[in-house]
């Protein structure tokens, strides 16, 4: 066999090895419900039987039903955690979670969001502090998971510039070159549950909540609550960067 037929041979058998170790990667991520498999069958069975929650972070049940959340820490690594329920709920669309008296999931989210500091080493300001729901066309787990991250510098300079604009109404704005809605809401996301919100007081008419990405953010002004952030557009977990590099550019 010639040396060039031998480099042909072995640029072939190459595509073909990375080929085959994508197609093996792509595969193993086709499952949408690997989260809830982690949080049902491992993190809650451990917890019930051994009060640990490996591989989870942590476990919180309420009632008999096993009701309640845990906290992951996302595969990608960074200070990058999940909030994921314990019961099964498709996502944003879930009619489950605009029934009256039902669990705050942001809430619970926000409380975890000190997490961050554990992985970067130092407190991450609420202002910097991300909260994101991917919508229906754009993610790829089928159980409800917010994402706990920190900001987008760009995304943070953006929402400080304008706060003095934003009301409890909804107004546009711009942020990471796609087209959001921006409303401020109380300090209290158990009351004001930005779930509930977005669904009776969406920002476009004729959307279903499967079509929206819900982001909450604590506002740029320490006294002025969270902001929420919603698009039919755009998926949330873009604003979001597990790099916390505006918290660690910050003096």
């Amino acid at each position: 066999m010639s040396r060039a037929l031998r480099k042909h041979r072995w640029a072939v058998l190459s595509i073909a090895s990375v080929a085959a170790t994508l197609f093996a990667a792509a595969a193993s991520c086709a499952n949408r419900d690997a989260l809830r498999e982690i949080v049902q069958d491992q993190c809650l069975t451990h917890w019930r039987d051994q009060h640990s929650a490996a591989p989870c972070m942590e476990v919180h049940l309420e009632g008999a039903a096993d009701a309640g959340y845990a906290v992951l820490a996302d595969r990608k690594g960074g200070a990058h955690f999940l909030l994921i329920p314990t019961v099964t709920i498709s996502g944003i669309e879930s009619p489950a979670l605009e029934a009256p008296g039902g669990p705050s999931y942001f809430q619970a989210a926000w409380r975890a969001h000190e997490r961050l500091d554990t992985v970067i080493g130092r407190p991450v300001p609420a202002r910097l502090v991300g909260l994101a729901v991917n919508p229906l066309h754009a993610r790829g787990q089928d159980q409800l998971h917010i994402h706990i991250e920190c900001l987008r510098p760009d995304v943070y300079e953006v929402l400080a510039r304008q706060a003095g604009h934003i009301s409890s109404s909804w107004s546009p704005v711009t942020l990471a070159g796609a087209n959001y809605w921006v409303r401020s809401t109380s300090a209290d996301l158990d009351a004001d549950d930005p779930f509930k919100l977005l669904a009776s007081h969406p920002p476009e008419a004729g959307r279903g909540m499967s079509d929206y990405t819900l982001v909450v953010t604590g506002a740029p002004t320490a006294d002025r609550g969270f902001l929420m952030l919603a698009s039919s557009s755009a998926a949330g977990e873009l604003l979001l960067d597990s790099a916390c590099a505006a918290v660690t550019a910050a003096p």
